[in-house]
């Protein structure tokens, strides 16, 4: 694909609607197989610790033989690393609508303990109140409508039940902000582009990033999907941020 088509392509996906849904899809179908080393590479391990964090504001403890959904799950990675924490003893479902990101996954943990789906976050196969916590890393920001997938998720969590979002976010500090640019603008994708082959998905990154709401209207429109007693904390200097939000006991 021509470069200028290719940004064009990321520029158009990364302020929503349903190209945003079919050029996801095909692009982490494509770039699956290196997606587990970019990840770890680009974001030097802190992902790793990220996803730690995020973990434990699932608060998974309140019911560790409870049923859990992994969101976006892409390579399991978060599944996993819920199913090997010690005293977890529950089930986790990980949901994604790319398939060959799930594939790549496979191995990562007992199929006693995670199961992949292949759904999208907008219209999950799973019953009304049939989750007992739900989380997402660096995927809600790539659903076609954020709204739809709030609410979706609302609706298959059980009352209390809490979910967690884990994403990308702009820091707020002038000088921060500025090497973070440099950083995710220029480097990220030509690093992206040429271990994973694909000129378009590390461009996109740092699109997606820079349409996705702030913190404060992110945890405005979790409020507005159903959720109660929603917060976030910020990551690194605001690179990240963890929002979580539970439905309501009643």
């Amino acid at each position: 694909m021509p470069h200028d088509q290719s940004a064009r392509d990321a520029d158009v996906a990364a302020q929503g609607g349903a190209e945003k849904r079919e050029y996801v899809r095909t692009v982490f179908e494509q770039i699956a197989p290196r997606y587990d080393l970019l990840n770890h590479l680009l974001s030097f391990n802190i992902d790793r610790m990220w996803r730690r964090r995020a973990l434990r504001a699932l608060d998974w403890v309140r019911k560790p033989d409870g049923r859990y959904l992994d969101l976006c799950a892409g390579t399991l990675d978060v599944g996993a690393q819920l199913a090997g924490t010690a005293g977890f003893r529950g089930f986790v479902i990980g949901a994604d609508f790319a398939v060959p990101m799930l594939r790549a996954g496979a191995g990562k943990a007992s199929v006693d303990a995670v199961a992949p789906v292949a759904a999208d976050a907008q219209v999950m196969p799973l019953a009304d109140a049939s989750m007992d916590g739900a989380i997402v890393a660096f995927g809600i920001r790539n659903v076609a409508s954020l709204d739809t997938a709030l609410r979706e998720t609302h609706r298959v969590l059980t009352p209390g039940a809490r979910f967690v979002i884990l994403e990308f976010t702009t820091p707020r500090s002038r000088v921060v902000r500025a090497g973070y640019h440099l950083y995710f603008h220029r480097v990220l994708p030509f690093i992206g582009g040429v271990i994973s082959g694909h000129s378009s998905a590390y461009r996109y990154l740092p699109k997606s990033v820079a349409h996705f709401p702030p913190e404060a209207e992110l945890a405005a429109r979790m409020t507005a999907a159903g959720f109660v007693e929603v917060g976030w904390e910020s990551l690194t200097f605001g690179i990240a941020a963890i929002h979580s939000g539970r439905r309501a006991n009643h």
